[in-house]
């Protein structure tokens, strides 16, 4: 028998049963690390519908670094690593709850507006505060794991396994809670969870009247039901549509819930007024509507009107594809409140298929539309599933397929919406919906205008790309586009128009006091007539789209970023590039840039103040006076800067590769929140597993190390093709599939840091907790650096650089002095 193992069954006989400490501590670290992981789940939707997405992701990511804090407070307290363990745990469970409540409540209290960070000083230090806040609850559950896993007496490769399952049971908690009882449900979840430890201490009394305490609270304070203006209840951004709405005179909300994948509102008598493109020829009045929210986003319209007198449907730009094609076939892609629906069978649709992603918007229509509810009438069927995955599996053919404009307007150097992943208007997207096509079938799509031209034409680009991608070879002949006050309308009939639908096409445009853009015969001065600019910049810019010769050269020459997204840079709302830099820092605070240049700044900033933090938690415990134990501990077996590059590499590499399959997964599975339980469980149990037996005697850690980054480097190109082939598949099995193909990569990450742990254990106790340091720091860096490098070069490049990570500790733990041999001694360096 292994002699670690011995020494563990023995002293665990000697506390009173077999392996009764072994299971305890492992039961423990695995509470903490579902609950850890639980709340970041849980943070995530809260800050999503707090501030916005991209922040959300970024803020948590960063609230990471308090693993790395507990890590460095491990190293430079011996007190601290004095205690037995079983009472650190203890202690930790109890404090866990008690952080997670603070965190929260800072959250919702301070006065802090991510808007606002580029024009208002005062919000750094609220932001300071704010993330401050958001760590405390890391620190301490990464005090518990840390220390556990420095505890010599213990297995560190099983107390890393269990930290592994147990994160991956909080990430599928994470699932089930916000679908039953949404963000407040789950942050009580994980508070109950991390008590869990709590419960083997000495104090059992003391665990059960803080539980109670928590639950009363949360109970009292209306967190349970997330609803309503309880003091707990969730504070949203002042600059959030949800908000502005809310202070209308006589504004209500008449519709609340929370599911894993939104929050959804909607309010009645807010003043909505929302028919995107309608144009001002309309002499009528508008219909009744009520706004409908996901996130607390800004309002989707719920028009209360049956279509036979919508007659403001006539006047939207997407009016001349049903004139084209009366008693149509229609496929509507996400319509939300249900407004492309209405427009299509106030336009005479034969029939509508309806495609919903989030059910809890069906059921929002439902409850508050009554008798008007669109989506309710005959000739509507519905699916609930998301767009790409239905286009894979549609049971037919369509005269229309209708892309509605459902999103709000945001001026292009926002970057609220950044970092937002848009499968559903990328090129492979545009490409499956062409194929749905009857002959002569068209295309409808519609975007915000923008200046310069950005959205618009990125729409008009992506659209021309998916018709080569379908054999088209000439896009501009099949193409037709509108524009008005605020939006341009894209037409594409794949197999071409006739001289009588362009002429119809003029003749719509001329009534509607719309503004032709482009069309296979256009003429320059039949554009920019009606909605007049200084110059006709949306038929010039889509003139050189279609006319430079290389088209690669014209994305590079425009002043904005607008190559076509695509499955893997899925990016849509993402514009900036590194010429905008001066001007962007010459308007800093002085314009309407919340984020700061698209958000890109924001993202750099982030990452330096990740960079800056990390290296103060990673020295710090090589200069405080009387903790020179780490450099004496090392001696001149392992030199520090060896263990700094092996566990920092090893940071990065996780998350370099977790993160984008993360996003990638998105579309196999249809939404964030899913995509992260999906990828983290997989990978969690694999990797805990892979942990496991890391230490095993037959293992040849070595070349199992090398196939990591051998595997690493095709899961790329192994999960495109998977994906492409999958789609549209029922969702178990795709599920199933995906999570087969990454099995032996989610094992063999499970590998590395064990080995790590088994390097260096033999060298000092203290050296335990400050590896778990430098790892937690590094894995900050690498959630800011792998937004950044997506958003730039696309999901491969990040998954081939965490690739490239593994293969560079691979060399730092095998690559001759100082490094381990393969019977797992270290090779040590002579004496200089």
């Amino acid at each position: 028998m292994n002699r670690n193992w011995q020494t563990v069954l023995n002293r665990a006989r000697q506390d009173g049963g077999p392996m009764t400490t072994l299971s305890r501590s492992a039961l423990s670290v695995g509470a903490l690390a579902a609950a850890v992981l639980l709340l970041e789940g849980v943070l995530l939707r809260l800050l999503a519908v707090a501030q916005f997405y991209h922040f959300a992701f970024l803020v948590v990511s960063l609230a990471l670094l308090g693993f790395g804090a507990s890590g460095t407070l491990l190293s430079i307290s011996p007190r601290l690593r004095a205690l037995p363990l079983d009472r650190l745990l203890a202690a930790v469970g109890l404090l866990f709850p008690a952080s997670v409540l603070a965190s929260y409540v800072i959250v919702n209290f301070l006065p802090f507006d991510s808007y606002r960070i580029a024009a208002e000083p005062r919000q750094i230090v609220y932001f300071a505060l704010y993330y401050l806040g958001l760590t405390l609850p890391f620190m301490v559950g990464g005090l518990g794991i840390g220390a556990a896993l420095a505890t010599r007496s213990l297995p560190g490769n099983v107390i890393y396994a269990a930290n592994l399952l147990g994160s991956a049971a909080g990430a599928l908690l994470a699932l089930v809670t916000l679908n039953l009882a949404g963000v407040p449900g789950g942050l009580l979840a994980a508070a109950g969870l991390g008590l869990v430890p709590a419960w083997w201490g000495r104090r059992r009394w003391l665990v059960v009247v803080l539980a109670s305490a928590v639950l009363a609270l949360f109970t009292c304070t209306g967190v349970l039901n997330g609803q309503g203006q309880a003091p707990m209840a969730v504070t949203v951004s002042p600059y959030k549509g949800l908000a502005q709405a809310l202070r209308y005179p006589g504004a209500q909300n008449l519709f609340a819930g929370w599911n894993a994948i939104a929050r959804i509102d909607v309010v009645g008598d807010a003043g909505v007024r929302q028919l995107p493109g309608l144009s001002y020829a309309y002499a009528g009045e508008p219909p009744p509507q009520l706004g409908l929210a996901v996130d607390a986003a800004d309002l989707q319209p719920i028009t209360l009107v049956p279509p036979e007198q919508f007659l403001a449907a006539a006047y939207l730009p997407e009016a001349i594809a049903f004139a084209l094609r009366p008693q149509a076939a229609v496929l509507v892609l996400e319509p939300g409140g249900g407004l492309g629906v209405l427009q299509s069978l106030a336009g005479d649709a034969a029939q509508v298929t309806a495609v919903v992603e989030n059910g809890l918007e069906r059921e929002a229509v439902a409850r508050v539309a009554g008798s008007r509810d669109i989506y309710a009438d005959a000739r509507v069927q519905l699916a609930l599933e998301t767009a790409r995955v239905f286009m894979q599996r549609a049971p037919r053919s369509y005269d229309l397929v209708a892309f509605p404009l459902t999103d709000s307007h945001q001026p292009v150097t926002n970057g609220a919406y950044s970092l937002a992943e848009t499968y559903g208007l990328t090129v492979e997207a545009f490409a499956d919906a062409l194929g749905l096509l009857e002959p002569d079938g068209i295309l409808v799509a519609s975007r915000w205008l923008q200046m310069p031209p950005s959205e618009s034409i990125r729409m008009l680009a992506t659209l021309a790309e998916a018709l080569e991608k379908r054999g088209i070879a000439q896009p501009k002949q099949v193409l037709v586009a509108l524009r008005g006050i605020q939006t341009m309308t894209v037409l594409a009939q794949p197999d071409g128009w006739n001289a009588d639908e362009l002429a119809r096409v003029r003749a719509f445009a001329g009534d509607r006091k719309l503004d032709l853009v482009w069309a296979p015969d256009i003429r320059a001065e039949e554009t920019n007539r009606y909605n007049r600019l200084s110059e006709s910049l949306y038929y010039q810019a889509a003139r050189d789209l279609f006319s430079e010769a290389d088209r690669q050269a014209f994305y590079a020459s425009y002043p904005f970023d607008i190559t076509p997204a695509t499955d893997n840079r899925p990016f849509f709302y993402h514009f900036f590039k590194w010429g905008q830099t001066s001007q962007v820092l010459a308007t800093l605070g002085r314009t309407w840039q919340p984020f700061g240049g698209s958000g890109y700044f924001l993202l750099i900033a982030l990452l330096a103040l990740a960079v800056v933090l990390s290296v103060l938690l990673i020295v710090v415990p090589l200069v405080l006076p009387g903790r020179s134990h780490i450099e004496n501990g090392v001696g001149l077996l392992v030199p520090r800067t060896r263990i700094i590059l092996y566990f920092g590499l090893l940071g990065l590499a996780f998350l370099l590769v977790e993160i984008p399959l993360i996003q990638r997964w998105i579309l196999v599975v249809g939404h964030p929140t899913h995509a992260f339980a999906a990828v983290v469980v997989v990978l969690l149990v694999g990797s805990s597993l892979g942990s496991l037996l890391a230490r095993a005697p037959w293992l040849p850690r070595r070349a199992a190390f090398a196939l990591l980054v051998l595997f690493a480097l095709a899961t790329p190109f192994i999960t495109a093709v998977l994906t492409r082939t999958t789609l549209g598949w029922p969702v178990a099995a795709r599920v199933v599939l995906a999570a087969l193909s990454l099995a032996p990569l989610a094992f063999l990450m499970g590998l590395p840091f064990p080995l790590g742990l088994a390097w260096i254990e033999r060298l000092g106790p203290t050296l335990v907790p400050w590896a778990w340091a430098i790892n937690g720091c590094a894995s900050v860096i690498a959630g800011v650096l792998a937004a950044l490098l997506s958003l730039s070069f696309g999901f491969t490049a990040v998954l081939v650089g965490g690739a490239a990570c593994y293969g560079m500790a691979w060399l730092v733990l095998f690559g001759g002095r100082g490094g381990m041999s393969r019977s797992g001694e270290i090779i040590a360096v002579p004496p200089q």
